[in-house]
């Protein structure tokens, strides 16, 4: 696989992630979406496809993007 498909392959276990919290989904769920980014993640780490860093900035990317994403949703929802 190549680098950016390895990444967006992360971006959607992210949004897993982010959409489990921030839904109050159950422990289990929540708990088990967090296993499955942040073993991935240690395995781009360790294959030494991507640094610290670049998945630092990946998270903080999506984190944003999700929450724009929720807070454009709501507006809709209240107009």
């Amino acid at each position: 696989m190549a680098k950016d498909e390895l990444l967006d392959t992360l971006r959607g276990l992210l949004h897993e992630v982010l959409r489990a919290r921030f839904d109050g989904a159950a422990y289990a769920k929540l708990a088990r979406a967090h296993g499955y980014a942040d073993g991935y993640m240690r395995a781009l780490l360790d294959a030494a496809i991507v640094d610290k860093q670049t998945l630092l900035g990946l998270v903080g990317e999506e984190r944003r993007r999700f929450v724009e994403a929720e807070t454009v949703a709501a507006a809709t929802v209240a107009a």
